[in-house]
């Protein structure tokens, strides 16, 4: 474009001067010469004149763009001053918090110190409680009633209760089955299991929560769905009270399946609130086998989409157990997203290898196992190499049955990164609003699942307060 512009005024020029010579050739009587030099003569002055001109508006155009450069400094001689001046207000704001901080986490340490203890002291006190009680019961005579009159109750009383169903069994292992509840008084074997029968029919089955922490922050990680059933006089029956007979009358799979149409609406409720968070669904060996196990599949079809946070639980018992069926429907869902874990740990007799080619990514161990201060022959890995060795296969070892800082301060030389027990929070109930919705994975925008639906914990500040009111009462 400049250089058109340039041509254009050249001949513009060009034509002046020759327009000017033929002026004076013709009107003033001038010879070609002296015409010619006359035309030369203009077109050297409006070149110059040009030359000039265009100069000027360099220069000008030179000092517009100087000015605007000036400017734009300014500004940012401004901006960066403004910064400056932020960035000291915020360090001073970020010092007078951590003083803050310092302050406020002082006292607390020191109320944690005193909390842990009043902690040891109530455990002291606790455990005197209890070698008087198993003192008396010793040296008490037993009563006839006790004696229990059926022979199924007997031939299941030689097995531990396990509650591979729901919960992960809490209570020692080798619970007698005919330990007499309040809920069941006046029915016989086959009454109970048919009274747990319409409690599931009925959707009489309570879904409680119990938090999974990581440690030493103590942050909630997952939860592990707990079931309560709720008899027909209102009482509410734990699951260890019932699961066996649950079992005997075949009933797992109906349970199982309750269950998880609950967790599926818990999950969905969590994840509302917490990406990061996940479920425990305690799952039967049975519930593998069914017949109806292609509906659950498919249920669980429906939600893949949570997946990742609903993780399928089985005691070692159950997972020992399996056969070619059973490994086949774990591969199933597993194809669908869904992880495994396995609880109610006996030993530490297991092969990290194979349970992670099986999708199982948690194993829990009760704290004492680790221990190895129950008298039973674990494996040949020491138990504070277990951790390690499980996460060399991808698996996450969570200690469970935690019940004082002690074991909690043990467990952290073992390299364990979650705990479980009711030293961080006891199972609470599920809200029944949190319960609300279809839970069929048609519909999963309608569904429930609860972050809110549990009762949270009392705040850290109140705890000593509780202990110590725990200690006068005892």
């Amino acid at each position: 474009m400049v250089r058109i512009s340039a041509i254009f005024i050249a001949a513009c020029m060009a034509l002046i001067a020759g327009s000017i010579g033929v002026v004076v050739y013709l009107r003033f009587g001038f010879t070609g010469a002296e015409s010619a030099l006359v035309a030369l003569g203009a077109l050297t002055a409006l070149a110059v004149y040009n030359a000039i001109s265009a100069r000027k508006r360099d220069r000008l155009e030179a000092s517009n763009q100087l000015a605007s450069l000036a400017r734009g400094s300014g500004d940012l001689a401004r901006q960066l001053a403004e910064f400056s001046r932020r960035l000291n207000a915020v360090e001073s704001k970020v010092e007078t918090v951590i003083d803050r901080a310092l302050a406020t986490a002082q006292p607390l340490a020191a109320e944690i110190e005193e909390l842990s203890t009043l902690v040891k002291q109530l455990a002291d006190s606790v455990a005197a409680h209890d070698a008087a009680l198993g003192a008396e019961r010793r040296s008490a005579p037993v009563p006839d009633a006790v004696v229990p009159s059926s022979t199924g109750l007997a031939d299941a009383a030689a097995e531990p209760v396990a509650a591979p169903g729901l919960l992960a069994a809490t209570a020692v292992a080798a619970a007698p089955v005919e330990r007499k509840v309040a809920a069941f008084a006046g029915l016989d074997r086959d009454g109970i299991i048919a009274a747990i029968a319409r409690a599931i029919e009925a959707s009489r089955i309570d879904l409680y929560l119990q938090p999974v922490v990581t440690l030493p922050q103590r942050k909630v990680r997952y939860y592990e769905a707990l079931s309560r059933l709720k008899a027909d006089n209102g009482d509410i029956v734990a699951a260890g009270d019932f699961l066996p007979y649950a079992e005997s009358g075949a009933l797992m799979p109906k349970l199982d399946s309750l269950s998880a149409l609950r967790c599926v609406q818990v999950v969905r409720r969590l994840l509302l609130k917490n990406r990061d968070i996940g479920l425990f669904c305690n799952l039967a060996g049975a519930t593998l086998t069914d017949a109806g196990f292609p509906k659950f599949l498919e249920f669980m079809e429906a939600n893949r989409a949570i997946a990742g946070a609903l993780v399928f639980e089985f005691t070692q018992s159950a997972v020992r157990a399996m056969g070619p069926i059973e490994h086949e429907s774990l591969a199933a869902l597993a194809e669908r997203g869904f992880r495994f874990s396995m609880d109610n740990l006996t030993d530490l007799r297991v092969n990290a290898r194979e349970l992670n080619e099986r999708g199982f990514r948690f194993i829990k161990a009760p704290a004492q196992l680790l221990f190895n201060r129950v008298g039973v022959a674990s494996t040949d890995i020491h138990p504070a190499d277990f951790s390690d060795l499980l996460g060399r296969f991808g698996i996450d070892l969570i200690a469970e049955r935690i019940e004082s800082e002690t074991t909690v301060v043990d467990l952290l030389d073992y390299d364990v990164r979650f705990g479980q027990g009711f030293l961080f929070a006891p199972p609470r109930p599920v809200r029944a609003e949190a319960l609300q919705g279809t839970g069929d994975g048609k519909e999963p925008g309608k569904e429930a699942t609860p972050a809110a639906g549990v009762a949270a914990p009392p705040p850290g500040g109140g705890l000593a307060q509780l202990v110590r009111a725990g200690m006068r009462r005892t």
